[in-house]
């Protein structure tokens, strides 16, 4: 079922080239740009990402919107989701959305990481930086710890060594495709991930 977005003028106060790339987005665009403004506040915005995702469940299509906004002391976190179907409320014969904003001090933001794909590198342009990545943010929320059983080098040795890992923080990642998503997302992405990495760490 295709639940596609009128596209409304949109009245915000939030910059106008947000509230056009929310509005871009085209999900409940008014919605989201009230949820993004009540999370910033007064605070101006400094650099700003979009992120919309299209999921296929069964007969249903459904939509999350991420947006990504950086103030002078925060990085605003805000997903928007279709519930298409509201088990918990049956007799609501209607579509159910949640929005839900994260606000985190740039001073805890401690992971800003771009993974670039590239296809056939032996002929890579410089500066093209590939079609497609993966921005990674981690700020300590959510923490993953990969283990392997340790060895001390000796193909023979059968001792119990315990376990050696790493611990890594990916409370968000996002995957942005020029093919998908069109060269403009690469580019904003590209930029805003540049921003945020020279100004997170600081107080």
């Amino acid at each position: 079922m295709d639940r596609v977005t009128p596209r409304r003028p949109v009245v915000s106060p939030l910059p106008a080239a947000l509230t056009a790339a929310i509005t871009r987005a085209g999900y409940f665009p008014s919605l989201v740009c009230d949820v993004v403004e009540a999370a910033v506040g007064t605070e101006p915005v400094r650099a700003h990402l979009v992120h919309q995702e299209t999921t296929f469940d069964r007969e249903d299509i459904r939509r999350h919107v991420t947006v990504l906004v950086v103030t002078d002391t925060r990085l605003v976190v805000a997903h928007t989701d279709d519930h298409p179907d509201d088990e918990t409320h049956p007799e609501v014969d209607r579509d159910v959305a949640t929005a839900t904003t994260e606000s985190i001090p740039l001073s805890s933001v401690h992971g800003v990481m771009l993974t670039h794909v590239v296809t056939d590198p032996a002929r890579y342009v410089p500066g093209t930086l590939g079609r497609e990545l993966t921005l990674t943010l981690g700020w300590g929320a959510v923490s993953r710890v990969d283990l392997l059983p340790a060895t001390c080098g000796d193909p023979t040795c059968d001792g119990d060594h315990g376990y050696e890992g790493t611990v890594s923080a990916d409370d968000i990642s996002l995957r942005i495709s020029a093919d998908a998503d069109g060269s403009h997302a690469l580019g904003e992405a590209l930029e805003f991930a540049r921003y945020l990495s020279g100004v997170v760490g600081h107080p």
